[in-house]
């Protein structure tokens, strides 16, 4: 009887948060990934804590770590959790070309090139729902967050499949309303991420090859960087599909190896059967294969290449090989 009344009581959203703060470790991290403010979490795993008789949290200054109890019920969770997506993909298995595909991208890359240019997988599939989520938040494509995932880096070392798309070139940009010479590049401050992007590859690069440099503008995302380079702060870094056809910005020659980054398309395989998924993909890489010129940059369109595909199939694909969503 107690049983059936602990049963009875127990709120299944209570352990989705619960799991959720298992899996990030803290309330913060927990809030973004939930769109919930701290107080729902911290409400909501309180309350599950309070049924079950036992704390399944330590709080730490660091973070939230897993009682010994807590390991128990995170497994016992997980697996439901897992059980419940199994059931949910078996339903979208039979809904054939309709519904909601959730796709992530960098900020830059889904709002300078993918949006305007999904209106033909609009009329091909009119019955697809689409919701692209271009931002700072990492999104588990394993945990059901996400559908798909577009990502830079070659991805290693986990079950995802995943298949290369493109590789993005970047170059050089200022203001073209700027008078500039050939000692330009050695001249004018540089425009980068914040400090909390250092570990981004672009950002790297510019500490490789400019070191020392003062930064007149830093941003967390390339649509605010490239801004600032058309407000003549500087030297930006961008990758061509966003600043090569702007006519309020120039590219300026450079002596260095200038930076190139593929881009993998990633999804689960068992997603494969998902008629609406499996489409949306589809299209991303016939679109990107289309548009690789534009991405290489005009140089690379006179020679006649364009981004080849490397399929690796079910890959052992690390999700968050460059996870890094800030592009």
């Amino acid at each position: 009887m107690p049983d059936k009344k602990l049963t009875d009581d127990l709120d299944w959203e209570d352990v989705r948060y619960f799991l959720a703060l298992g899996r990030h470790c803290s309330l913060s991290a927990t809030a973004r990934a939930l769109r919930v403010t701290h107080a729902t979490v911290s409400r909501r795993v309180t309350r599950l804590e309070a049924l079950l008789g036992r704390p399944l949290f330590e709080r730490r200054a660091g973070g939230y770590s897993l009682t010994l109890d807590g390991k128990a019920v995170f497994d016992e969770a997980t697996a439901m959790d897992n059980a419940a997506s199994s059931v949910l993909r078996r339903l979208d298995e039979s809904t054939g070309l309709s519904g909601l595909v959730r796709l992530t991208a960098g900020r830059s890359l889904a709002e300078g090139f993918l949006v305007e240019r999904l209106d033909g997988l609009r009329r091909r599939h009119p019955a697809i729902d689409i919701e692209i989520i271009g931002d700072v938040r990492l999104l588990s494509l394993a945990r059901g967050e996400a559908d798909l995932a577009l990502r830079f880096g070659k991805p290693k070392n986990s079950e995802l499949a995943a298949r290369r798309v493109g590789t993005i070139a970047f170059g050089l940009y200022i203001a073209s309303s700027l008078r500039y010479g050939s000692d330009v590049a050695t001249r004018l401050p540089l425009i980068g991420f914040d400090k909390a992007g250092d570990s981004i590859a672009e950002a790297e690069w510019l500490a490789r090859h400019f070191a020392g440099r003062r930064f007149s503008f830093r941003g967390n995302s390339q649509a605010a960087q490239a801004a600032a380079a058309r407000a003549g702060f500087g030297i930006a870094l961008l990758p061509r599909y966003l600043a090569a056809n702007d006519p309020r910005l120039a590219e300026i020659a450079c002596d260095k190896p200038l930076l190139e980054r593929e881009l993998w398309l990633l999804f689960r395989s068992d997603l494969r059967r998902v008629a609406r998924v499996r489409a949306v993909a589809d299209y991303l890489i016939e679109l990107f294969r289309r548009e690789g010129p534009r991405f290489l940059g005009s140089s690379e369109f006179l020679d006649g290449r364009a981004a080849d595909l490397a399929d690796i199939g079910p890959s052992r694909a690390r999700e968050n090989a460059d996870p890094d969503l800030r592009q």
